[in-house]
């Protein structure tokens, strides 16, 4: 049955069907013992159905009705497993002993109403393995393996935060746990179903250097499933590009990214974000008419929504300002005043449990956003750069210092001042279906601001959605539907059309693209860079990853710990760059090391 005796794993003709139709059609792929393969596709491409079927736990009326998935021979016992056809107490002696995973959301994934060192304690007594004599469990030797799981894993001061819960432990160190918990059993296989998609850039870095020394250590293969090529490429010995249930092309990571043979391969191989990426967009050009919507008023029945753009990017204009970097896109003649002046803001904190102290999130930053262009803030978690997004939109009052959204502040404006305010700055956030309520239609989410400002009557309101469904390139059928019914492409784009309901002039995009596949993701951008020409909007766009801000950027402000490291225009930041933790993110963003 095992065609080579040095293979791990040996898929073959392996066909999955929900409710009787087959979503993945006859895929073939083996790992030897020791290598490390990704899986790489977009969302819908199967790759997680794959992992499902492997480990016998497909969602819903998920069924393996074709193939096999054959599990080599064990280190040290075990026989050759044919885990398609498996009896499940059979796999429940193969899940996480000999095969285990790590997930993707460690949130979701770890009790929150449970401490860290008991989930992993169960996962050492699942495995049951050299827990004492003839079976039995000994629990002091439990938790102190547990324990050296949890400092292996890499959590610092392991015997002390055992009996902590996870709401206590960065996104990081969560997803160090869900290793320690996966490792437990020494597994021989071991998959990783986009272990570091959410967290910044050198947090993947550490977290995936670690794995990858334990797994070394191990002897243990690595099945790494995701969307980002770049990572692939740096972390696996082998990529397998799946699509549309099939795969569409197998090869080492130099073959994949240097050399695509298939179209579908080479389309994200284009789109992926690097350090070699495309520079950053030019400036809004002037314009001598504003396009529909560009700042126009629209009329709905009796009521009006928007002001005439005095002063928006469509004159072509910016200001540069003292504060501002230098190659700040700016025109000729006079200078328009900033969308956006952030000045000397600092926030702090009080510490729970000491009376008197704060922690200072926010350390004296200011910056500039003009009008029409994209400013992008940089940094990791707990850099301050949401903090600062927080103090903009008025949800938090700085302890010193100002945000300024055409000179007046959203902390301190009232009445109808707050109102007309609040119009003019809209967020977008990272995860629309957490944004988005899932019991409203899609036509509900977008007029809502609408009926909240009471703008328009009903008939108005409804027009303006449809056209807003086209500003954002969504077929106007959708509006009926509800977000569980869209991709998470579409409902970033309703996202986006819901937060251009009252025509803002400035958007905070607050990880707006993190969580999407890179060609999503590259569509967003581009849908972004297309409304800001046609509308003359100015972005502040919150995020971790560099490669991203390099394809939007106009000017970089990089954060670090509640100070600004560097801030310039994304050229100097890109090829000049001034700090070392700069030059630390720009060196951990993935794929760096293949870009042509």
């Amino acid at each position: 049955m095992l065609q080579d005796a040095e293979n791990i794993l040996e898929v073959t003709d392996l066909e999955v069907s929900f409710g009787g139709t087959p979503v993945l059609h006859r895929i073939g792929f083996s790992m030897r013992r020791g290598e490390r393969v990704a899986i790489v596709g977009q969302s819908g491409s199967g790759k997680s159905t794959a992992i499902g079927a492997i480990l016998r736990l497909l969602p819903g009326s998920g069924r393996i009705t074709d193939g096999s998935i054959v599990l080599g021979a064990g280190r040290t016992r075990g026989d050759v497993e044919d885990l398609a056809v498996a009896s499940e107490p059979v796999m429940r002696t193969i899940r996480g002993q000999r095969v285990s995973l790590v997930p993707q959301d460690p949130m979701a994934n770890l009790n929150p109403a449970m401490k860290i060192g008991p989930q992993v304690a169960d996962a050492l007594v699942a495995s049951r393995r050299d827990l004492g004599p003839e079976g039995r469990l000994d629990r002091s030797e439990v938790k102190a393996r547990a324990v050296a799981l949890l400092s292996e894993a890499g959590i610092p001061d392991a015997g002390r935060r055992y009996g902590q819960y996870p709401h206590e432990f960065s996104g990081g160190m969560r997803q160090r746990v869900l290793i320690a918990i996966a490792l437990a059993g020494e597994p021989e296989l071991l998959i990783a179903d986009e272990p570091t998609s959410a967290l910044d850039v050198t947090v993947q870095r550490q977290i995936l250097n670690h794995l990858q020394s334990l797994v070394d250590a191990r002897g243990t293969s690595l099945l790494f499933i995701t969307h980002d090529l770049g990572l692939a490429a740096d972390r696996t010995d082998r990529i397998i590009v799946m699509s549309e249930g099939r795969i569409v092309e197998v090869g080492t990571p130099r073959q994949i990214l240097l050399d695509p043979r298939q179209e579908y391969t080479r389309r994200p191989v284009a789109a992926a974000p690097s350090r070699a990426a495309r520079p950053p967009p030019a400036p809004p050009a002037p314009t001598s008419e504003p396009e529909p919507g560009s700042g126009t008023v629209a009329t709905f029945g009796a009521h009006a929504v928007g002001t005439p753009a005095t002063g928006r990017a469509g004159d072509g204009r910016h200001a540069a300002g003292p504060g501002a970097p230098e190659g700040t896109p700016h025109g000729e003649g006079e200078r328009t005043a900033p969308i956006l002046v952030v000045d000397d803001l600092v926030k702090e904190f009080p510490l729970r449990g000491q009376r008197g102290g704060t922690v200072r999130a926010v350390n004296s930053v200011s910056f500039e956003v003009a009008r029409g262009t994209t400013t992008a803030v940089v940094g990791e978690s707990g850099s301050g750069k949401t903090t600062v997004a927080r103090i903009i939109l008025g949800l938090e009052q700085p302890s010193s210092g100002e945000a300024l959204i055409d000179g007046e502040s959203l902390v301190t404006a009232r009445g109808t001042r707050r109102r007309a305010l609040r119009r003019k700055v809209q967020p977008v956030f990272q995860d629309p279906y957490g944004s988005l309520d899932p019991t409203y239609s899609i036509e509900r989410l977008i007029d809502e601001p609408l009926r909240i400002f009471k703008v328009g009557d009903r008939a108005g309101r409804r027009d303006r959605v449809a056209e807003l469904l086209d500003q954002v390139a969504l077929p106007r059928s959708v509006a009926q539907r509800r977000p569980n019914e869209l991709s998470g492409g579409q409902r970033q784009r309703v996202a986006i059309a819901r937060a251009l309901a009252l025509e803002p002039e400035l958007l905070i995009c607050d990880e707006a693209v993190s969580a999407l596949d890179v060609l999503v993701q590259e569509q967003i951008l581009a849908l972004l860079a297309d409304l800001q020409g046609r509308l003359g909007l100015s972005y502040l766009f919150i995020t971790h990853d560099l490669s991203v801000v390099r394809q939007i950027a106009h000017s970089v402000v990089v954060m670090r710990s509640g100070d600004v490291a560097e801030y310039g225009s994304a050229d100097e930041v890109y090829l000049r760059p001034r700090s070392d933790y700069t030059r630390e993110l720009l060196g951990a963003i993935p794929g760096a090391g293949f870009a042509a």
